[in-house]
């Protein structure tokens, strides 16, 4: 046998295989790939995947399959028996939660993430947790954004963007990312958006190109290795609950169930957290946190790119404002007056537009057993938010939401705004 045929018996399949695939990825048809089936569904909903966030065939399936997104960072990974998922499946409620975030998400990923799913967010409902900790003086970090930045969800965005303020200011934001602009097409074309203009017409047939490359990888990738883990912890966490919802008997399990995980420390902060966390460091962080502010921030900015989707997409919004660990708070020096403050202006930008449903936690971190460690909700809280979110969701939608977006909320005056200032702030 000559060399050259024994090379093409070594490496030929390979070769046909990788033509076979790059055929695959670049054909308008889907060959099926499109299905997803129940199974990955119910995973993906809990798996708080990277993967899964990013992409966009499961997540536009599932929420058209009726699963309802719910919004955050890393909140979504404290399951214990009163977390939404758990609370939804062990009661058969007529929605089931999507867990989108995990740690280091913040209103700019989460702007990116509704491009790839804006259909499937029209007209429907949706849960979204504002987190104090993101609004931080630098803003998003650039790393944690580059993590889960997708350029799938860029190419959709960019293929239907209409030179809004609200593009404008995504499209300098993600300017700022080097992940945002490690594509130079797609880097120039989000110049061109930026400055007020639309992508040349070269741009647009490379967006669509790369559009339709990454939407076939996104099918034909997306459903491999989501882990069944979370999903195996949610039904072991349902296991603990009683078969019928009673909300006292509830709310004494939970205590009871904080009681028990909470032994090791003061703090009512759950014992593994502690054991992991916090021990080892405990001495030092007393008084560590009076530094700390979250009343400006390019946050509040990025925020606004969530409210205005939610307004293109008349998508009616529970927005759930956590609580910090009081006991917490009180050994580090956590201002609970800036937390206020914060509170004061995040919603005053949410009420002066319309979106009016919030449950706001922030003065229920002295209650016992309401947080699983310093910031994250647990047994208790997430019960209080059940009260909520429960009804919200399981009530049919009778009006359009009204909302009323003003652009002002994307500059930089309301970005370092100081919240005793709100009457200045001119909103008309």
């Amino acid at each position: 046998m000559s060399v050259s045929k024994r090379l093409f018996k070594i490496f030929g399949p390979i070769i046909l295989a990788a033509i076979l695939l790059l055929a695959v990825l670049l054909s308008p048809f889907s060959f099926g790939l499109n299905h997803v089936s129940k199974d990955t569904e119910e995973k993906a909903a809990v798996s708080l995947s990277a993967n899964v966030l990013k992409g966009r065939q499961i997540k536009r399936q599932s929420l058209e399959d009726g699963y309802v997104p719910f919004f955050g960072s890393s909140e979504w990974s404290r399951f214990d028996p009163m977390h939404p998922s758990v609370l939804a499946e062990k009661y058969h409620r007529n929605y089931r939660p999507f867990l989108l975030g995990s740690r280091g998400t913040q209103s700019l990923t989460q702007y990116f993430v509704m491009q790839s799913v804006k259909k499937q967010i029209t007209n429907k409902k949706a849960v979204f947790v504002i987190s104090p900790q993101w609004f931080v003086p630098q803003g998003t970090r650039k790393d944690a954004f580059a993590y889960y930045y997708s350029p799938l969800q860029t190419t959709d965005w960019l293929q239907t963007e209409k030179n809004t303020e609200m593009d404008r200011y995504a499209a300098k934001r993600l300017l700022q990312m080097p992940s945002g602009s490690s594509d130079k097409t797609l880097a120039d074309a989000l110049a061109r958006v930026a400055a007020g203009f639309r992508p040349t017409s070269a741009q647009m047939a490379y967006i669509n190109y790369k559009a339709r490359v990454l939407g076939s990888e996104d099918e034909f990738f997306s459903r491999f290795g989501i882990a069944s883990k979370n999903l195996n912890t949610v039904n072991q966490q349902a296991q603990q609950l009683p078969s019928t919802y009673n909300y006292n008997k509830l709310d004494a399990l939970a205590g009871k169930i904080g009681k028990a995980q909470t032994t090791s420390n003061s703090l009512e902060i759950s014992n593994q957290f502690w054991k992991t966390q916090l021990k080892r460091n405990y001495k030092r962080l007393k008084g560590s946190q009076t530094h700390l502010n979250y009343t400006k921030s390019p946050e509040f900015a990025d925020f606004q790119l969530v409210l205005n989707q939610f307004a293109q997409t008349h998508t009616d919004v529970l927005f759930i404002i956590p609580p910090i660990n009081q006991r917490w708070s009180d050994y580090t020096g956590l201002s609970m007056d800036m937390i206020a403050k914060f509170d004061q202006k995040i919603r005053y930008q949410l009420t002066s537009q319309g979106f009016n449903n919030i449950v706001d936690l922030t003065q229920d971190g002295n209650q016992d057993y309401f947080m699983t460690d310093t910031i994250h909700l647990g047994w208790r809280g997430w019960l209080a938010v059940d009260q909520k979110v429960n009804p919200f969701l399981s009530k049919a939608n009778t009006t359009k939401p009204k909302y009323k977006i003003n652009d002002k909320f994307y500059s930089t005056k309301w970005q370092q705004l100081d919240p005793d200032e709100l009457g200045s702030f001119e909103t008309k």
